[in-house]
């Protein structure tokens, strides 16, 4: 841990300790996934905050194990690249804009389905649809950890990776295209898996807008600076 750098050790050690203080807020009667989970915005439970509280809580232990570990694995190398303050600005701008696009699908969802039924059939019970919509609730890491996915695909296309179970190595940018059909196929399939395809996608959406940005502003620093005649302090990603 002594090892990485600022950014990356403190989302580890603050996404562990959401995940523990849930754990025994639920013993206390108290679900931290409810309050800080992102809710759908028409729900009475949802509050704005949620769409930056959201991204530090998980389902269960497997969900933040790949989270975090794909934090650690790729995020320490990009918070190289970027440097702290920037690696930062991207991972939260790709969580919250993750949210957003889940927003926009859970609201097409309502106006062309929901909105029609004053509750909905599990099989179990009919639930009320205000209490339904309360039910509507996000949560995790992984819009942001797709954005982080993104931009080492773009920034290391060429990178050789083993990815278990493929007995090769194989390149960066496909593993991120390959992820990228994924979740578009699984979303629009409409699995009924309860994971916010949708907002994997918006966090590389945001991801990659947000690489395109840092590339021409690198672009242009790197006009500044050799118009300058400072090349030595040109920082190349």
């Amino acid at each position: 841990m002594n090892n990485l750098p600022p950014v990356t050790k403190n989302l580890l050690i603050i996404n562990v300790l959401f995940f523990f203080g849930a754990i025994v807020g639920r013993r206390y009667g108290v679900d931290l996934n409810d309050m800080l989970g992102l809710h759908f915005f028409l729900a009475s439970d949802f509050k704005l905050f949620q769409l930056v509280t959201y991204m530090f809580m998980h389902g269960d232990f497997q969900h933040i194990f790949f989270n975090m570990f794909a934090v650690w694995m790729f995020g320490r190398t990009l918070e190289q690249v970027l440097g702290s303050k920037r690696f930062l600005t991207y991972y939260m701008v790709c969580g919250i804009g993750a949210g957003l696009v889940q927003e926009v699908v859970q609201y097409i969802e309502y106006a062309t389905t929901l909105s029609n039924y004053s509750g909905v059939d599990t099989g179990l019970a009919v639930i009320p649809m205000e209490e339904y919509l309360n039910m509507m609730t996000t949560v995790g890491a992984s819009g942001a950890v797709y954005g982080i996915l993104l931009a080492f695909g773009m920034l290391f296309p060429n990178s050789q990776m083993f990815v278990f179970p493929i007995p090769f190595p194989i390149k960066a940018k496909f593993f991120v295209i390959g992820y990228a059909v994924i979740e578009l196929f699984s979303g629009l399939g409409a699995s009924g898996d309860e994971i916010a395809h949708f907002a994997h996608l918006g966090g590389m959406i945001f991801g990659f807008f947000g690489v395109v940005e840092l590339r021409i502003f690198q672009r242009a620093k790197l006009v500044v600076v050799v118009g300058f005649g400072f090349k030595s302090q040109l920082v190349q990603p």
